[in-house]
């Protein structure tokens, strides 16, 4: 298991240059923007406007603060995204803007190069005991409030707000929490192209 603090993650521009997006990891790491296979981030949205398009790239994005977003995408459709929506999977290369609903948001952005890797995120809520194992590619818990911990083989680990964990294969934990609206996410990670 590899623990990554929040204060250890880089602040980088949008690939737009329309704001800016905290880099969580990256596969391969140091990875351009053009050329990674995977990559997990945060981001604040500050105002209204187009998404940055990643050609051959899936991403699936959540609400993390704020009261949320309205995707408008170029062929008419609208999805609107809370706090309380499940994770949104769609292809990154979609044209699509943002519209905040009442103020700024932050979100979650997890991006897999279509044909190599695939991805899953799910929202997990507090106060636990959850057991998860890793039985191939990754898992990584990406921690949106304080009071997690983590106990694993190598002893207990505690999460704050920010604050990351890499599992490899094989791997299995336990989380818990001190609150009962905990929220952490679990991010799958594996190779391969979709069936």
């Amino acid at each position: 298991m590899r623990i990554i603090r929040a204060s250890d993650c880089r602040v980088m521009p949008w690939k737009n240059g329309g704001g800016t997006t905290t880099e969580i990891a990256a596969h391969p790491p140091g990875a351009s923007l053009d050329a990674f296979d995977w990559r997990i981030s945060m981001a604040h949205v500050g105002a209204d406007g187009p998404f940055s398009s990643f050609p051959g790239i899936d991403r699936t994005l959540s609400v993390l603060t704020g009261n949320g977003i309205a995707l408008a995408f170029g062929d008419g459709e609208t999805v609107r995204l809370e706090r309380s929506s499940a994770p949104y999977p769609f292809p990154a290369d979609r044209p699509v803007e943002g519209q905040l609903v009442n103020g700024p948001i932050d979100d979650l952005n997890v991006m897999t190069r279509r044909g190599r890797w695939q991805h899953r995120v799910e929202r997990l809520t507090g106060p636990g005991p959850i057991e998860l194992a890793v039985h191939g590619g990754l898992l990584m818990l990406s921690a949106r409030s304080d009071g997690w911990t983590i106990a694993a083989n190598e002893g207990l680990e505690s999460l704050g707000t920010g604050d990351n964990a890499i599992l490899e294969p094989g791997e299995a934990v336990t989380l818990a929490s001190d609150h009962d609206d905990a929220e952490i996410f679990a991010i799958e990670l594996w190779e391969g192209a979709a069936p």
